[in-house]
């Protein structure tokens, strides 16, 4: 799968630090600073913003992959430009956060479309974080994780604090906010924070192999299934039912349906 800048479309400013690709229905972000583990800053951040509202408007794009370049997923934001920013009052730092860095869980929870995060190496803070607002974790054996926030006297500003408990359990993900410990793949993996861990070198082709198959299903059910969970978490089971119901009627009347059922019957009656 190549990749190209994002120049190719109105998406960044700072044109290296975001790779930007689509092949057959698999959009690939690419987390582009390897010289500093992919950290972070405001223009990354206004640009991976940008590629997935990209994602979420273009039927060519059917799965979403995220990950980072060289031995690195992310390192969370960068330190010299939160250096730069340690004089600013609250509440412009409170209006950075939320209307930068947060508009990435908020984009994703309007993009209706899978989006994985394949973990290639170290994932920290706001890094982590923002693999974790994906919605499946593959990672590489030598991959590394830690909630670091403590370390620098901060808290998870980027949605951490929401999303780690309800992968992992409230006490797990305390005791990681709480230590700043680094967990490995094979931990990550028994505590329920990635999918499975592949060897180094086989992460990526598996991920392509498997967004590529999720990208051949019908496109309504795939989103019609990520808005049903996503609203599940927070309604009651009436709710929920009351939900699927309507999702479950819209999704009988397409074409995607009616193909499926028929080659079954027709193919039993070979049989």
């Amino acid at each position: 799968m190549s990749q190209d800048p994002v120049s190719q479309g109105p998406v960044s400013q700072d044109q290296d630090d975001l790779l930007f690709s689509v092949s057959e229905g698999v959009a690939t972000i690419t987390l582009n600073r390897p010289e500093r583990k992919n950290a972070f800053t405001f223009p990354m951040i206004d640009a991976w913003n940008a590629a997935l509202q990209r994602c979420r408007t273009d039927d060519a794009v059917r799965v979403v992959v995220v990950t980072g370049a060289g031995s690195a997923f992310c390192s969370g934001g960068d330190i010299v430009e939160m250096g730069e920013r340690l004089e600013q009052p609250p509440q412009q730092r409170k209006a950075e956060l939320f209307n930068r860095i947060q508009r990435i869980p908020l984009t994703l929870e309007d993009l209706d479309k899978p989006v994985i995060a394949a973990l290639n190496g170290v994932a920290t803070g706001a890094g982590l974080d923002l693999a974790l607002m994906c919605d499946l974790r593959y990672a590489a054996r030598s991959a590394r994780f830690a909630e670091t926030y403590v370390r620098v006297g901060l808290v998870p500003g980027a949605g951490g604090a929401h999303f780690l408990p309800r992968l992992v359990g409230v006490s797990k993900a305390l005791e990681l906010f709480f230590t700043g410990d680094f967990v490995d793949a094979e931990e990550a993996l028994r505590i329920g924070l990635v999918n499975s861990v592949h060897d180094d070198a086989a992460l990526m082709p598996e991920v392509d192999r498997l967004a590529r198959r999720i990208a051949r299903a019908p496109a309504l059910t795939l989103s019609l299934i990520k808005r049903a969970v996503q609203q599940g978490m927070r309604a009651d089971l009436r709710t929920n039912l009351d939900l699927i119901s309507s999702h479950y009627a819209v999704v009988t009347a397409t074409p995607e349906h009616r193909a499926a059922v028929e080659s079954f019957i027709g193919g039993r009656g070979k049989g």
